[in-house]
C-alpha cells in the first residue's frame, strides 16, 4: 500500500514538471512563431534546455503550432469570414490565388527535403549559424530595399507573391524563421512593412497546417492518452500567447525597423554557440 502511494506520488510530481515544461515550451512557440526569430529553433534550444527532447517531445512540438495557427485565424476572423463569403469575385479570387501561389513553392521543396532537413539540420548549432546569418540579412535588407509599392495585401501581384513564396523556403532551414523570411521577402518585393507581415500572417495559415498535418501523421504513433494534459496545456498557451503577440506585432511594425529583432538574432545566436560549442 505505501510503495503504491509512493509510486502515484511521484507519478503525480512528474506529470506536474512535464506540464510546466509544457507552459514553458508553449509560451516560447506563441512568443516566437510570427516573429522574425525563429520559433523552431526556440523550440530547439528550449527542448533541448529543459532535457524534453525526445520522440514524444518532437511531436509536442509541431503540435503546439496548431495553437498559434488558431491564434491567426482568431485574430483576423472578420476578413476570413468576408473572403469565404465572398468567394468568386474578382479581388477575393485574386487573394486566394496569390496565397495559393506563394504557398506552393514551401510544399514542393519541403516534401523533397524533409526527411534530410529532420535527420541533419535540427541541432542548436546549425539554428545558431541560421539565426546569426538571418540576423545580418535582415540588417542589410532594411538598409537596401528600396520604397514600397503595395500598401495593401489585397493589392499584391501573382509575381510577388511567387517571390514571396520562394523566400518563404528558406525557412525550410531550422533557426531562419518562417515570419522572417517572408516578411523580409515581402519587403524585397515591393510590400510596405505592414502589409508584409500581415501577408506573412495569411500564409501561416495555409502553410503551418500543412506542415502540422504532415508531421503529426508521421509522428502520432509515439503519444499515449498520458500524454492528452501535457498537449493541451502547450496548446492552450501557445494559442493565448500568440494572440498578445499578434496584436503587440503589428502595432510595432507600424512605427519601428526590424533592426531590433536582427539584434537579438545575433546576439542569441553567438550565446548559443558559445554555449554549445565551448
Amino acid at each position: 500500500m505505501r510503495k503504491n502511494m509512493k509510486t502515484a506520488i511521484i507519478s503525480v510530481f512528474i506529470m506536474n514538471i512535464e506540464i510546466i515544461k509544457a507552459a514553458v515550451l508553449g509560451v516560447v512557440e506563441g512568443i516566437t512563431e510570427f516573429l522574425p526569430v525563429s520559433s523552431t529553433g526556440h523550440l530547439i534550444l528550449a527542448g533541448d534546455l529543459l532535457g524534453f527532447n525526445d520522440e514524444t517531445a518532437k511531436t509536442f512540438e509541431v503540435f503546439i503550432q496548431l495553437g498559434a495557427i488558431l491564434a491567426v485565424v482568431w485574430m483576423y476572423r472578420t476578413k476570413l469570414t468576408s473572403i469565404i463569403k465572398s468567394i468568386g469575385t474578382e479581388k477575393t479570387n485574386r487573394f486566394l490565388l496569390n496565397l495559393l501561389t506563394a504557398f506552393l513553392p514551401a510544399v514542393f521543396f519541403g516534401l523533397i527535403a524533409h526527411s534530410f532537413i529532420k535527420r541533419h539540420l535540427f541541432s542548436p548549432i546549425t539554428v545558431a549559424c541560421a539565426l546569426i546569418a538571418g540576423g545580418i540579412a535582415i540588417l542589410v535588407i532594411e538598409r537596401v530595399v528600396k520604397k514600397p509599392v503595395v500598401m495593401d495585401i489585397d493589392n499584391v501581384s501573382f509575381k510577388q507573391a511567387l517571390g514571396i513564396g520562394m523566400a518563404q523556403t528558406l525557412s525550410l532551414f531550422p533557426g531562419v524563421s518562417r515570419a522572417g523570411a517572408t516578411i523580409m521577402g515581402a519587403m524585397c518585393f515591393g510590400l510596405e512593412r505592414k502589409a508584409a507581415t500581415e501577408f506573412s500572417f495569411f500564409l501561416a495559415i495555409p502553410t503551418m497546417f500543412a506542415a502540422v498535418s504532415y508531421d503529426l501523421l508521421k509522428t502520432y504513433h509515439n503519444l499515449s492518452i498520458n500524454d492528452i494534459p501535457v498537449f493541451a496545456v502547450g496548446f492552450i498557451v501557445s494559442f493565448f500567447s500568440a494572440l498578445i503577440v499578434i496584436k503587440a506585432f503589428l502595432g510595432f511594425v507600424t512605427k519601428h525597423t526590424f533592426d531590433f529583432f536582427a539584434v537579438y538574432r545575433i546576439i542569441f545566436g553567438a550565446a548559443v554557440l558559445f554555449y554549445y560549442v565551448k
